[in-house]
């Protein structure tokens, strides 16, 4: 079971992650491209169950790790750091904000694919990447309430995708499973109506 949650990048997103893990009960370790300092006024909402760090500390920190980057930026992430760990891609490809990227223009491949062959020595699912994060925070509920959301994961690895069931069960939310890292496209950008029949 996770007991810390590793977040490279602290955004929208991440910052809804951090709150729901610290409602939760877990430890989370942020970080973000502009460094531990920049976390601050996060780190005084979400109290002692949080710090801040670099991004391969909080790689090296999270038993899970959640990469909540700009896709353009995923070639970043510390793939030595985050070797051996199951890593959360809550990343979806905007064409406008990451630029071109001849692979995913051609279908060659998803963009968690691109993301698995960076970090290469991970375990990646895809996950959290279809829901804002606004919804994010009001919409998660307790295990067996009626009105529970259910949210997709894609991965490759049984394993991986257990621990992701897992963390989402935490937060508050059901998952489904819908495939493989190459159907991971389903959940992405233009694709939400077809991901949630």
């Amino acid at each position: 079971m996770t007991k810390t949650l590793g977040l490279i990048g602290a955004g929208m997103i991440g910052g809804a992650l951090a709150r729901l893990a610290v409602a939760a009960g877990l430890d989370v370790v942020l970080s973000n491209s502009r460094g531990p300092d920049s976390l601050a006024g996060l780190l005084t909402e979400l109290g002692g169950q949080a710090r801040a760090a670099t991004p391969a500390e909080a790689a090296e920190s999270g038993d899970l790790v959640v990469a909540t980057v700009p896709l353009h930026a995923y070639d970043r992430l510390p793939a030595a750091a985050l070797a051996g760990k199951t890593v959360i891609d809550t990343m979806n490809y905007y064409p406008e904000r990451d630029g071109r990227i001849a692979e995913l223009d051609a279908d060659e491949l998803t963009s968690s694919a691109l993301v698995q062959r960076h970090l290469a020595g991970s375990r990646v699912v895809k996950a959290f990447n279809n829901i804002d994060f606004h919804r994010l925070l009001t919409s998660a509920r307790p295990a067996g309430a009626p009105d529970r959301s259910t949210l997709p994961i894609a991965g490759d690895d049984p394993a991986a995708k257990a621990e992701a069931v897992a963390l989402l069960d935490a937060l508050g939310y059901d998952a489904v499973d819908i495939g493989t890292l190459a159907d991971s496209w389903r959940s992405e950008l233009g694709s939400f109506p077809e991901a949630c029949t």
